[in-house]
């Protein structure tokens, strides 16, 4: 069952999109991916770690040929919003160039980690690159990126869940939640 209200600490959220709000638009994304990559071989590329749960979802409702790989970047620690400094993990195991790119991101809001991505794979001369968002916070835009394919365009609001974490924690949680207070101790 899942609730309309949780507490971590001092936070309270409550449910901001629900597990079916979430597969439906992930079915509707896919579709669209499927008949734009039609008789072509894309790389999803998932930004780890909060990309997993919705890449996960959304390469099952792929039907055309693909490839997977990940990068892991850092740019929040433990803080509700991003420190502005990126940093690169883990880098990819596939060779991408003159290859279709596909990133898959949980959240871009700031737009300083997608900017970056992009720029450390242009250098290896893809054929294509697109990026493909579950949550866009246009409202957060520091840096003003192209979203090829968006899930939610959403406030500037501090959500969890759905692979979105709360200082690493609470990433399992099936649906999306945002802050609407702190609880009073």
């Amino acid at each position: 069952m899942i609730k309309k209200y949780i507490n971590i600490g001092a936070d309270k959220f409550e449910i901001f999109l629900t597990e079916d709000q979430i597969q439906k638009r992930i079915k509707r994304l896919a579709r669209q991916i499927n008949e734009d990559y039609k008789g072509r071989v894309p790389i999803f590329i998932g930004i780890l770690n909060g990309s997993f749960i919705f890449m996960s979802d959304l390469i099952r409702y792929i039907t055309v040929d693909c490839e997977v790989d990940f990068l892991k970047l850092s740019s929040y620690g433990d803080a509700k919003i991003s420190s502005g400094h990126v940093t690169l993990l883990k880098d990819l195991n596939a060779t991408i160039g003159n290859r279709d790119i596909i990133v898959v991101e949980d959240i871009v809001d700031s737009g300083l980690s997608i900017d970056f991505i992009k720029r450390l794979i242009c250098l290896h001369k893809p054929k294509t690159f697109k990026i493909v968002s579950l949550l866009y916070k246009k409202e957060a835009l520091k840096i003003n990126v192209k979203i090829d394919y968006i899930g939610f365009s959403i406030p500037n609001d501090f959500v969890i869940g759905y692979g979105l974490d709360h200082a690493q924690k609470v990433r399992n949680l099936r649906a999306i939640y945002k802050l609407v207070s702190k609880t009073e101790n």
